[in-house]
């Protein structure tokens, strides 16, 4: 299991000081974590399981086991992984119990050099910007194995490290690197079959 990645000293106490409100039971604690945190639970959520009721209903789900676990955080890492690590357990678990796979095919890592270069093939970021190519950008996403979604969104747009990702989805660092990469080729072909070139 990777260790923790390092968080500035002033986020572990701001995170610290929140969870000892809560469990002080001051009042508003709770519901200023669920607000600082449910976007983060619902991208983790939706991401894995792209059906928004279920969405809802495992977001309640995963901020109830937050409630009722929030003394096990030890504050060694930042409360964002540790809520994104719950999240995904919550998700996962679902998919597990519908007996939806995650991953289509079982990915090894990836010693090739190519995988440490991740900005290779499109740029996620810069296709965003534009309209168009965002809503052919987001379909081709969509068609990804639920892992691999989950970790092109965290990466991307809760821009976490690679080592805070690999801690939260139990994923070594190098199958991460593989996915990613793996991830951004497939949706490169996507923009240029749809698109004609990719940014």
């Amino acid at each position: 299991m990777p260790l923790p990645p390092p968080a500035s000293e002033q986020t572990l106490r701001a995170d610290r000081a929140l969870v000892d409100d809560v469990l002080a039971g001051k009042p508003g604690a709770f519901e200023r974590l669920v607000r600082e945190y449910q976007g983060l639970c619902w991208h983790v959520v939706e991401r894995m399981v792209r059906h928004p009721e279920d969405t809802r209903e495992l977001c309640q789900e995963a901020f109830l086991r937050i409630y009722q676990s929030v003394h096990q955080y030890r504050g060694e890492s930042a409360l964002k992984s540790w809520v994104a690590q719950v999240a995904y357990s919550v998700a996962k678990r679902h998919l597990e119990r519908k007996r939806i796979p995650i991953l289509e095919t079982t990915a090894d890592e990836d010693s090739s050099p190519l995988v440490e270069q991740l900005s290779d093939g499109v740029n996620i970021e810069g296709a965003a910007a534009d309209e168009e190519i965002s809503q052919h950008l987001h379909r081709a996403i969509d068609a990804l194995p639920p892992l691999q979604r989950t970790i092109l969104t965290l990466y991307h747009l809760e821009e976490m490290q690679i080592a805070e990702i690999a801690l939260l989805t139990g994923v070594a660092e190098g199958t991460i690197k593989s996915h990613l990469f793996r991830s951004r080729k497939q949706l490169r072909v996507a923009l240029e079959s749809r698109v004609g070139t990719a940014p």
